[in-house]
């Protein structure tokens, strides 16, 4: 089985990278600092409270003398970050003064750090909802040109798994987009196709899966999925995209060859993607569970520069991993 990390990890040494950790005061994310400085993995930026972070520090044990700390409440920064927030959002009704006190939050502070070019991606979660972490990147940052949506991943690592690129897989949407039309799952595909190209360095074959394959039934969502595959097709045509595809055509090639014969990704699939948020949350725990596998993310995909965020369960090397993960990301 490939060495997914391993190879995260390489890229991420390379690129030294800037990475932003907005929850200084919790003790995983400084734990997971010091790991990430003593790895070479990136260049880390903690903002937060000062006396937040050094309780978080003695606390934990961790040593944070090589992180580049920033407090927003007293940051020269802060007027800059405000100034700019309140030209992006004065449209949405928000004042001078509520922008100097929304960029104050460690969150916004850390994206407003990202869209300035003084950090290249920010990783959080650990204390924070997914709407917590994705709404100042969305605010701020907004989508990457040509995209109009932002989706999730995870990289799911299967062990003893001869499916897929060895055990390896992108599984998407299984955290963010609920129930996507055609257009957007049509752009899932085409993003998660890139990811598993510039991130983990495969060609793509992407499975577009349904509870039918090739018309063997009729029903709004498989029209929805062969929707979405036709339009993927036409606007990337140089990637391998099949559908609509049951899981099992998509993975076993025996299957694939009987029920999709002539499919170029019929039992090849290394990239799944599932008709709604139901089906790829389901699928992406079955698999972490019943097979043991490795589920790193969600992964946010997308986005004009990386941020991503974390399960609130999540523990110190998760930390590590996710900020690994998007210091590649920003290679893009």
């Amino acid at each position: 089985m490939p060495n997914v990390m391993e190879t995260i990890y390489a890229k991420a040494k390379a690129a030294k990278k800037r990475i932003v950790l907005p929850e200084a005061e919790d003790v995983r994310t400084v734990a997971a600092a010091q790991k990430i400085i003593e790895r070479g993995l990136a260049e880390v930026v903690l903002v937060n409270n000062e006396d937040k972070i050094a309780a978080a520090c003695k606390e934990s044990g961790a040593d944070v003398s090589g992180c580049r700390i920033v407090d927003p409440a007293k940051s020269p920064l802060r007027a800059e970050y405000a100034k700019a927030f309140y030209e992006l959002r004065k449209s949405k009704g928000i004042t001078e003064e509520q922008a100097y006190e929304i960029v104050a939050d460690p969150l916004y502070f850390g994206c407003m750090m990202v869209q300035s070019n003084e950090a290249d991606g920010q990783v959080s979660g650990a204390t924070h909802s997914t709407a917590d972490t994705v709404r100042p990147a969305l605010q701020i940052l907004k989508t990457a040109p040509g995209c109009k949506l932002v989706s999730s991943f995870f990289v799911m690592i299967v062990p003893n798994c001869e499916y897929g690129e060895n055990g390896v897989f992108i599984y998407a949407d299984c955290g963010l987009v609920i129930n996507p039309n055609a257009e957007e799952l049509a752009e899932i595909a085409i993003q998660s196709a890139k990811t598993m190209r510039g991130l983990l360095g495969f060609e793509p074959r992407v499975g577009m899966l349904c509870f039918s394959t090739k018309g063997s039934a009729s029903d709004p969502i498989a029209d929805k999925v062969i929707e979405a595959t036709k339009i993927a097709k036409e606007r990337a045509p140089e990637i391998l995209i099949d559908g609509e595809l049951q899981g099992d055509a998509a993975l076993v090639e025996w299957i694939g060859q009987k029920k999709a014969p002539g499919s170029p990704v019929a039992g090849r699939a290394n990239v799944l993607i599932f008709p709604d948020l139901n089906a790829g949350n389901i699928c992406y725990k079955l698999t972490e569970r019943l097979a043991k596998a490795e589920a790193y993310g969600p992964v946010l995909q997308g986005l004009r520069k990386p941020v991503n965020d974390l399960s609130r369960g999540c523990d110190v090397e998760d930390i590590v991993n996710v900020a690994a993960i998007t210091a590649v990301q920003a290679i893009q």
